[in-house]
């Protein structure tokens, strides 16, 4: 048994946060304060190891932008603070997601009686298309 990958922290120095007003329901509160985030992190400009990097720009998320920006708002608390918490939360559950590495692929290859079967399907195949055919006298 192997055991876990630590995954690498995201330090809040390199991420940056910007306060915005929430969507949806909430009467005067949502109108006049500020209380969601908007989390923004550059992939390339953070300290996350080279190949959690490349993995975290590969995963194919809406949250990362074409030019390597993780985005991430978060809206769910009241309160300011826990809004930052909870986008943190989420950034570094998506890191946490590419710092697993993919397992390796171990080439193999089909057994006899995989080809035979195979082989007797694409036979069976070309008989159905030749009864198809226009038949001549």
């Amino acid at each position: 048994m192997s055991t876990p990958v630590r995954s690498p922290r995201v330090r809040e120095d390199e991420v940056e946060f910007t306060a915005i007003r929430a969507q949806g329901a909430g009467g005067q509160n949502v109108n006049k304060v500020s209380n969601a985030v908007q989390l923004r992190f550059p992939i390339a400009a953070s300290s996350l190891p080279a190949a959690v990097k490349q993995r975290l720009r590969d995963l194919d998320d809406r949250r990362i932008s074409a030019d390597g920006v993780v985005v991430i708002k978060a809206q769910r608390f009241r309160s300011l603070e826990r809004n930052r918490e909870d986008a943190i939360a989420r950034l570094q559950a998506l890191v946490d997601l590419a710092a697993r590495e993919p397992p390796k692929r171990v080439a193999t290859r089909p057994s006899a009686g995989a080809r035979a079967r195979r082989v007797d399907e694409k036979v069976r195949h070309g008989q159905v298309k030749a009864l198809r055919r226009r038949i001549v006298d």
